[in-house]
């Protein structure tokens, strides 16, 4: 369920090389700050973070639902973002990295989050701004800082941060990469220079993000919530 994992094939992990870098370099600091106990993972996948966050929890709980297109061996407990087969107030804290544009109803997915999560327990999530469609027909929403705002503080939280992973170039630069991937086959292959060419503007494009970082051309944001 997530726009960050870019699927299995190579040339998908290929594409989101810096994204990714970014966003589990933000995730991990959050794990440091926010996450500690028994972690609810929703829509977990199959479980891309389990090791960067192990330091951090004393159990990584992963929920995903029975039609997920994920690698289905490492979920814990089979539920949807709307009825996690829990009980109330039985989770420390919990992650959801780029599942909200997925679902048809992300303000009852927060309620349900809210309702695991202990009082004063944290909730990190990531939900795409600029992003081409993926995980079709499963693909609903993007999302600007107000929309998360209002959702989160509506469903009963505080928000603690609320943060752009990226300004234009960032945004711009991967999803150049991806659109030349998609170009990249047929019998005139031209994978190799497809993928230096990719690594270059990936890199150009982190060095100018760090010169203009504007907001609103950000790929994706990082809400941090708490119960309270």
């Amino acid at each position: 369920m997530s726009a960050i994992r870019g699927g299995t094939q190579g040339a998908r992990k290929r594409s989101n090389l810096l994204t990714a870098r970014i966003h589990d370099r933000e995730l991990k600091r959050c794990a440091g700050q926010y996450l500690k106990g028994r972690l609810a993972d929703i829509g977990c996948g199959d479980k891309p973070y389990s090791d960067l966050l192990a330091p951090f929890v004393e159990e990584h709980v992963g929920i995903d639902h029975e039609g997920t297109q994920h690698d289905r061996s490492r979920v814990d407990l089979t539920g949807t973002a709307y009825d996690i087969p829990a009980a109330d107030a039985s989770f420390d804290s919990a992650i959801c990295t780029a599942v909200l544009e997925h679902l048809e109803e992300p303000e009852q997915a927060i309620r349900e989050c809210w309702r695991i999560l202990k009082p004063g327990g944290h909730a990190v999530y990531t939900a795409p701004f600029i992003w081409h469609v993926h995980e079709e027909p499963r693909d609903f929403y993007r999302y600007s800082r107000y929309g998360l705002e209002y959702l989160f503080k509506k469903a009963g939280f505080e928000i603690v941060e609320l943060k752009a992973l990226s300004g234009f170039w960032t945004t711009f630069g991967v999803l150049l990469v991806y659109k030349m991937q998609s170009m990249n086959r047929g019998p005139l292959r031209w994978l190799r220079f497809v993928d230096a060419l990719g690594a270059v503007t990936q890199s150009v494009a982190g060095l100018m993000d760090r010169l203009d970082r504007a907001e609103q051309w950000t790929w994706m944001y990082l809400v941090v919530a708490r119960k309270p």
